[in-house]
């Protein structure tokens, strides 16, 4: 049995959901809630009365009520060009805002005027009235010495002295500054960007593709060269090359083209036509074979390839980050072997075509190249910076660029960096965001920190126990760190980005409307894994009427893909989760062991083991978190999720059916040979 509704378009973007092996497809996300409800309600008699028709509607409509309850949140102030000082604009609910402005010498934020005599003397300049509250300014901006500042009201503009608020209608001035939220350019982004042209540097030239082979045009003469000769449709160039920095020489990327393995979905209900429709899609699977892309390198000068032996990647997974070294004697290349326990830098000789490893990581389980891979060349200094789990943490190393030889690790710790925001060769140090960096708080909390290359001078430049995001000021002087629980609404604060020091305040989320629909905070909780010692985190919803005399059964929302952790980390009014404890359940999520953001140990649980999904810990997690909350009655115990997920509620059942009772799978993957390749 399935929740009415009318089956719709893909194109729709409708959510899917797989029945007795059926794809089907809604409209509304939400129908999700009300098909695990229903399945659970079905599933056992002991859940037959869960969730009355109220239930369903509150469930329904509580994002809508808890939207647009918190204010004060989100601030993102504008940097003035001295970089000393800032304005923003904050919402207060129901419409209302205020202006603030930032001074950082003084260490201190304020109303940027009077919002009342402002109001008061727009209604006295215009005749039309105004509410302090909403003032309509456009195009705001401010003198250098933030005395006065000018807008645009009722199509008009205006300069007004902060203080006196007195008004005057005048153009822009030419030196008033609007501020900036932009961060300074290349930060957030100090990886290695490959720059591909199909021009030669000096413009002569140009590289193009036809009838699958590589040719050279000269742009003056318009003579064109073949570089290669015979391609077929089973091999594909790509005309961004990279050249060389003297333009003498050349690399292209070849493609081996893979396998086209097609499947196949039936769209039940078309929007144009009555009858089903068969729609098919590439999709590779595991064994199938896959593209294979590989580095050619050549002479343009004599218009012939240098051959490249392949056998240090001769089966690559990704190709990618092809970098010209800044003589052009060498290039080099990252390599992630499929399998992905493989990954090297390499370098070519272009004169020979001889390939070297510079760098050689290998796992005897796995390299996790989706999110914890980083390269940053360092020219001047014939070093690099690397990020391995080479001593079981996610840390970052410097390396001679030539050997790979380790000269330092830069961190280390039992704790994790999630990143890199910017590298400073000059000052030989790098900004970067970590977790599990502090003993005392949930392992996945993020801070953002500094650190010298020698691996000294660590600094935090975050505080609270949260998870952290931060925005620099254009000059990177200072930054907003505004963090957040999943129980604890958002704080903003500007802190000096050289030293971590708090120079001011600006908003603490006001959730005070939010109380007041019923709002139950999620609860955090923690307890021991499998092995006794490793700590695992998770988060408990409970309905808006929860009543802690009632015994609630118990819905686990699971995903457990080894690419990255899943429970929630920062505060928000509502998750689907919130909606599905209204029905009549307490609803948890946990991120057991085999996902990501820990140590290699804890991530290596899942290696040929996808099966496994956590369930020791999550069990025992459960277990743990019920022995002093008697509301959560074990015995009626749910799983549910999505994809992966899917997968794993339905192994739930499978592997630990004494525990699960009832498992809805959304979509799920279930034969890992059949889906997931890049797992």
């Amino acid at each position: 049995m399935i929740p009415t509704g009318r089956f719709v378009r893909q194109l729709d973007r409708p959510s899917k959901y797989q029945v007795n092996g059926t794809l089907w497809m809604y409209r509304s996300p939400r129908l999700a809630l009300l098909l695990v409800a229903t399945c659970l309600a079905l599933g056992t008699s002991q859940l037959s009365a869960q969730g009355t028709l109220e239930d369903y509607q509150r469930a329904q409509d509580l994002g809508k009520r808890t939207a647009n309850t918190v204010h004060r949140r989100g601030v993102r102030p504008r940097w003035f060009a001295d970089d000393q000082g800032a304005w923003y604009r904050v919402a207060r609910g129901n419409g209302r805002h205020e202006f603030m402005l930032v001074d950082v010498k003084r260490g201190r934020r304020r109303p940027a005027f009077k919002h009342d005599d402002l109001a008061r003397a727009l209604e006295r300049a215009t005749g039309k009235e105004f509410d302090k509250d909403r003032l309509p300014l456009e195009q705001l901006r401010f003198s250098p010495d933030r005395l006065t500042c000018w807008f645009r009201v009722a199509g008009k503009g205006w300069t007004c002295v902060l203080k006196s608020c007195s008004l005057q209608e005048a153009r822009q001035p030419e030196n008033f500054d609007a501020g900036s939220d932009k961060e300074p350019p290349g930060w957030r982004r100090p990886g290695f960007e490959s720059p591909r042209n199909r021009r030669s540097p000096d413009g002569t030239w140009e590289v193009f593709v036809e009838k699958h082979d590589l040719h050279l045009r000269n742009r003056k003469s318009g003579n064109e060269v073949p570089l290669t000769r015979g391609g077929t449709q089973a091999f594909d160039w790509s005309d961004g090359v990279y050249w060389s920095p003297d333009g003498l020489k050349l690399v292209a990327l070849r493609t081996r083209v893979g396998d086209k393995r097609r499947i196949h979905m039936v769209e039940s209900s078309p929007g144009d036509q009555l009858q089903p429709k068969l729609l098919s899609r590439n999709y590779l699977k595991p064994g199938d074979k896959i593209p294979l892309t590989k580095p050619h390198l050549f002479d343009v000068t004599a218009g012939r390839e240098i051959p490249v032996p392949d056998k240090l990647f001769a089966n690559p997974w990704r190709t990618r980050e092809i970098r010209w070294e800044a003589g052009g004697d060498n290039f080099t290349f990252r390599y992630n072997q499929r399998g992905h326990q493989v990954l090297r830098l390499i370098r070519v000789n272009a004169r020979t075509g001889a390939a070297t490893a510079v760098i050689d990581e290998t796992s005897p389980t796995f390299i996790d190249y989706a999110y914890k891979q980083f390269l940053f060349y360092l020219d001047k200094t014939n070093e690099l910076i690397w990020m391995s789990e080479r001593d079981g943490w996610n840390h970052l190393y410097l390396l001679d660029a030539t050997t790979g030889t380790v000269k330092n690790q830069v961190t280390r710790g039992e704790w994790v960096v999630r990143g890199v925001d910017r590298v400073d060769p000059r000052s030989r140090r790098i900004w970067f965001r970590a977790s599990g960096i502090d003993a005392d708080e949930d392992p996945y909390h993020i801070h953002h920190c500094r650190i010298g290359f020698d691996g000294t001078g660590l600094v935090r430049l975050t505080g609270g126990d949260g998870t952290h995001t931060v925005r620099y000021s254009p000059a990177g002087r200072f930054l907003v760190d505004t963090w957040s629980r999943v129980d604890h609404p958002e704080q903003a604060v500007v802190r000096d980005a050289e030293t971590g020091r708090r120079v001011c305040g600006l908003e603490k989320a006001d959730i005070g409307d939010l109380k007041k629909t019923g709002w139950q905070r999620p609860e955090r909780f923690v307890a021991k894994a499998r092995d006794g010692k490793t700590d695992i985190w998770g988060v408990i919803y409970r309905p808006t009427t929860f009543d802690k005399t009632v015994k609630y059964p118990v819905i686990e929302k699971i995903y457990a893909g080894p690419h990255g952790s899943f429970v929630p980390k920062n505060f928000r009014t509502w998750r689907d989760t919130q909606s599905l404890a209204e029905l009549g359940f307490v609803v948890v999520q946990v991120d057991g062991m085999g996902t990501s953001n820990r140590s290699k140990a804890f991530h290596d649980v899942c290696h040929k083991n996808l099966g496994d999904s956590g369930f020791p810990d999550r069990i025992l997690w459960m277990q743990a978190a019920a022995k002093d909350r008697p509301w959560m009655d074990l015995s009626r115990v749910g799983i549910y999720g999505g994809s992966a997920g899917g997968q794993s509620a339905l192994r739930g059942m499978l592997a630990h059916g004494d525990f699960y009772k009832v498992a809805v799978s959304v979509c799920g993957c279930h034969e890992n040979r059949m889906d997931k390749i890049w797992w």
